[in-house]
C-alpha cells in the first residue's frame, strides 16, 4: 500500500523518526501531524543518544549534524558542598559502550529540529490542535480533532503524544496516570543566564541530605549559559515529602519554584547563584522522572509511540528513535497491511522495553538521605575513581564485546 494515510499526534523525536523512515519506504504516504503548541517546541534539557538508536542515526545520515550540535560535554564531576572534587567519570569515547555522559549529549530542541527539519515539506503539520478521540473501524480510523471538529478517517493514528498520552488512556480506557511507574525522582529544569561552570565541559552535581542535588551541565551559547538541575529523590517510604513535590507540581511553576527555594536554601556551593538564576530564567521547567509501563502498545489502527508508550528516563530518546524506526520498518517488511505491521512492532519493542526498565532503586543509592549514607557513598566512589576501575571495567568489556545492548532489528530492506 504506497498511499498509506497516517495521523501523527505530537511533532518531537519519536513521531519525526517515523516519518523519516516512512517516507523513506512510501514515497507518496499522506502524513498529517497534530501539534498541541502553536510551533515547533524546540526547546527541552540535554538527551543522549545510546544502543541501536546510534546505528539508526548513522543510516539516516544524521550523526555528522548531531555531533556538530552536541553540549560538548566531557563528564560529570561529583563535588562537595564546599565545592572538592569526589569523583570524575569521563566520558569513554566510544559509541559502543558509553558512561554517565554519551557521546551525543545534545539539547532536545537542537535533536528534534534535525529530525524534523527534512521531512517538513513532504508532511502537513497543524498547529494548536490535538485528537479530541477517534474510533476504529475494519478499515481505517476515523479521527476528531479537538479545536476544529474535523473528522477524518486514516489508515493509522500513531500516538506519539508523549509522558500523559490522552490517546493511550482512550486506547487503555483508563487514567494516563495509571500507567505512570514512580521512579522517586522529582526534578526541575532551567537555563541560567551566565556560564557558572566557567567555560568548563565537566558537568558538575552536588549532592546532600534528603535526597537533594544540585546538577550543572555546560551549554555552549556563545554568550554563556549554563544547564541547571534540581533533583530530590525520595523512597516510597517518604510519603510526606512525595505528596508536597506532588503538590507544587500539580500547582504549577511558581509552587514548584518557592518549594525549592525552601528545600535547597541551606545547600552550599553555588546553590544561592542557581536559585537566583532559576528565578530568571525564562525556560522552567518541573516534572516528575517516571517510566510509562503500558500493557499494551497498539490496537488494531492505533499504536503508541515514544514516550507515550514506554518512557524511560536516561534512555527514553533513544527507545523514540528505536522505536520510530521499528514501527516504520514493519509496515515496509507487511507491505503496508497496519494490523500485521503493529503485531510486529510490539514484538519488538515489548520486551526491549521491559529489559530496559529496571525496577532498581540507583537512583535512591546515588543520591542518599542521611550523612553516613552520603559518606559512604563519597568513600566509595573517591576508591573506585582514584584506581580508575571505571574506565578499565568499560576496556575490558569491549575488549570482550560486552557493549551496549542493542534492539533485536530485522534488517530492513530498505528502497
Amino acid at each position: 500500500m504506497s498511499n498509506l494515510n497516517i495521523l501523527i499526534s505530537g511533532s518531537g523525536i519519536a513521531g519525526s523518526v517515523f516519518a523519516f523512515w516512512l517516507l523513506r519506504a512510501y514515497p507518496n504516504a499522506n502524513i498529517t501531524i497534530v501539534e498541541r503548541d502553536p510551533s515547533l517546541r524546540l526547546t527541552g534539557a540535554s538527551v543522549d543518544i545510546r544502543s541501536s538508536a546510534v546505528d539508526i542515526i548513522k543510516w539516516m545520515g544524521v550523526e555528522h549534524e548531531i555531533r556538530k550540535k552536541t553540549t560538548k560535554e566531557e563528564g560529570l564531576q561529583l563535588i562537595t558542598e564546599s565545592g572538592k572534587e569526589i569523583a570524575t567519570f569521563r566520558a569513554t569515547g566510544r559509541t559502543d559502550i558509553q558512561s554517565f555522559t554519551s557521546e551525543y549529549e545534545i539539547f532536545r530542541g537542537e535533536l528534534a529540529k534535525i529530525f524534523i527539519d527534512p521531512i517538513l515539506d513532504q508532511v502537513k503539520v497543524i498547529f494548536d490542535e490535538t485528537v479530541e478521540g477517534y474510533e476504529e473501524q475494519d478499515d481505517g480510523v476515523v479521527i476528531t480533532l479537538a479545536k476544529s471538529k474535523e473528522m477524518k478517517k486514516y489508515d493509522l493514528l500513531v500516538a506519539a503524544d508523549g509522558l500523559r498520552s490522552k490517546i493511550r488512556g482512550k486506547m487503555l480506557n483508563t487514567k494516563p496516570s495509571e500507567q505512570l511507574y514512580d521512579e522517586g525522582v522529582h526534578i526541575a529544569y532551567f537555563t541560567i543566564k551566565g556560564d557558572l561552570l566557567q567555560g568548563g565541559l565537566l558537568a558538575k552535581a552536588t549532592s546532600t541530605t534528603g535526597g537533594r542535588a544540585v546538577y550543572l551541565r555546560p551549554d555552549p551559547h556563545p554568550e554563556g549559559r549554563t544547564r541547571a538541575m534540581l533533583m530530590n529523590v525520595t523512597w516510597n517510604s517518604n510519603v510526606e515529602m512525595k505528596e508536597r513535590l506532588n503538590k507544587a507540581l500539580r500547582e504549577g511553576n511558581e509552587a514548584y519554584m518557592k518549594l525549592m527555594e525552601e528545600l535547597f536554601a541551606d545547600v552550599g556551593w553555588l546553590t544561592p547563584e542557581i536559585l537566583r538564576g532559576m528565578r530568571e530564567s525564562d525556560d522552567f521547567y518541573c516534572s516528575l522522572f517516571g517510566q510509562i509501563r503500558s500493557p499494551r502498545l497498539h490496537d488494531s489502527r492505533v499504536v503508541l509511540l515514544g514516550d507515550a508508550g514506554y518512557a524511560t528516563p536516561g534512555f527514553g530518546t533513544s527507545l523514540a528513535i528505536i522505536g520510530g524506526y521499528a514501527l516504520a520498518g514493519e509496515l515496509l517488511s507487511n507491505n503496508g497491511d497496519v494490523k500485521k505491521a503493529l503485531g510486529g512492532y510490539s514484538g519488538i519493542m515489548t520486551p526491549f522495553v521491559k529489559s530496559s526498565q529496571g525496577g532498581d532503586f540507583a537512583m535512591q543509592l546515588f543520591h542518599p538521605q542521611s550523612t553516613w549514607g552520603i559518606w559512604v557513598r563519597d568513600s566509595v566512589l573517591r576508591f573506585v575513581t582514584s584506581l580508575r576501575l571505571p574506565q578499565l571495567a568499560m576496556t575490558v568489556a569491549a575488549t570482550l564485546g560486552f557493549t551496549e545492548k542493542k534492539a533485536p532489528l530485522p534488517d530492513y530492506q530498505w528502497p
